[in-house]
């Protein structure tokens, strides 16, 4: 299994804390696999997982792999 290359792949980076942040932020994080800071995971690039970036980009560097 794994990732599809076809779909685009971003890396997403945890930059500012998650603590104190909203539960529905903080479910975001979670649900992007996101654990801990300035620790970057890959995750495809689709319409649900742009809508969680979107919610939490405050907190988020987001780069093309």
């Amino acid at each position: 299994m794994g990732i599809n290359q076809s779909k685009g792949v971003l890396r997403v980076t945890l930059v500012r804390s998650k603590h104190g942040r909203l539960r529905k932020h903080q479910a975001c994080l979670r649900g992007l696999g996101i654990r801990r800071m300035h620790k970057p995971v890959m995750v495809e690039d689709t319409p649900c997982t742009r809508g969680m970036i979107n919610k939490v980009s405050y907190m988020l560097q987001v780069e093309e792999a």
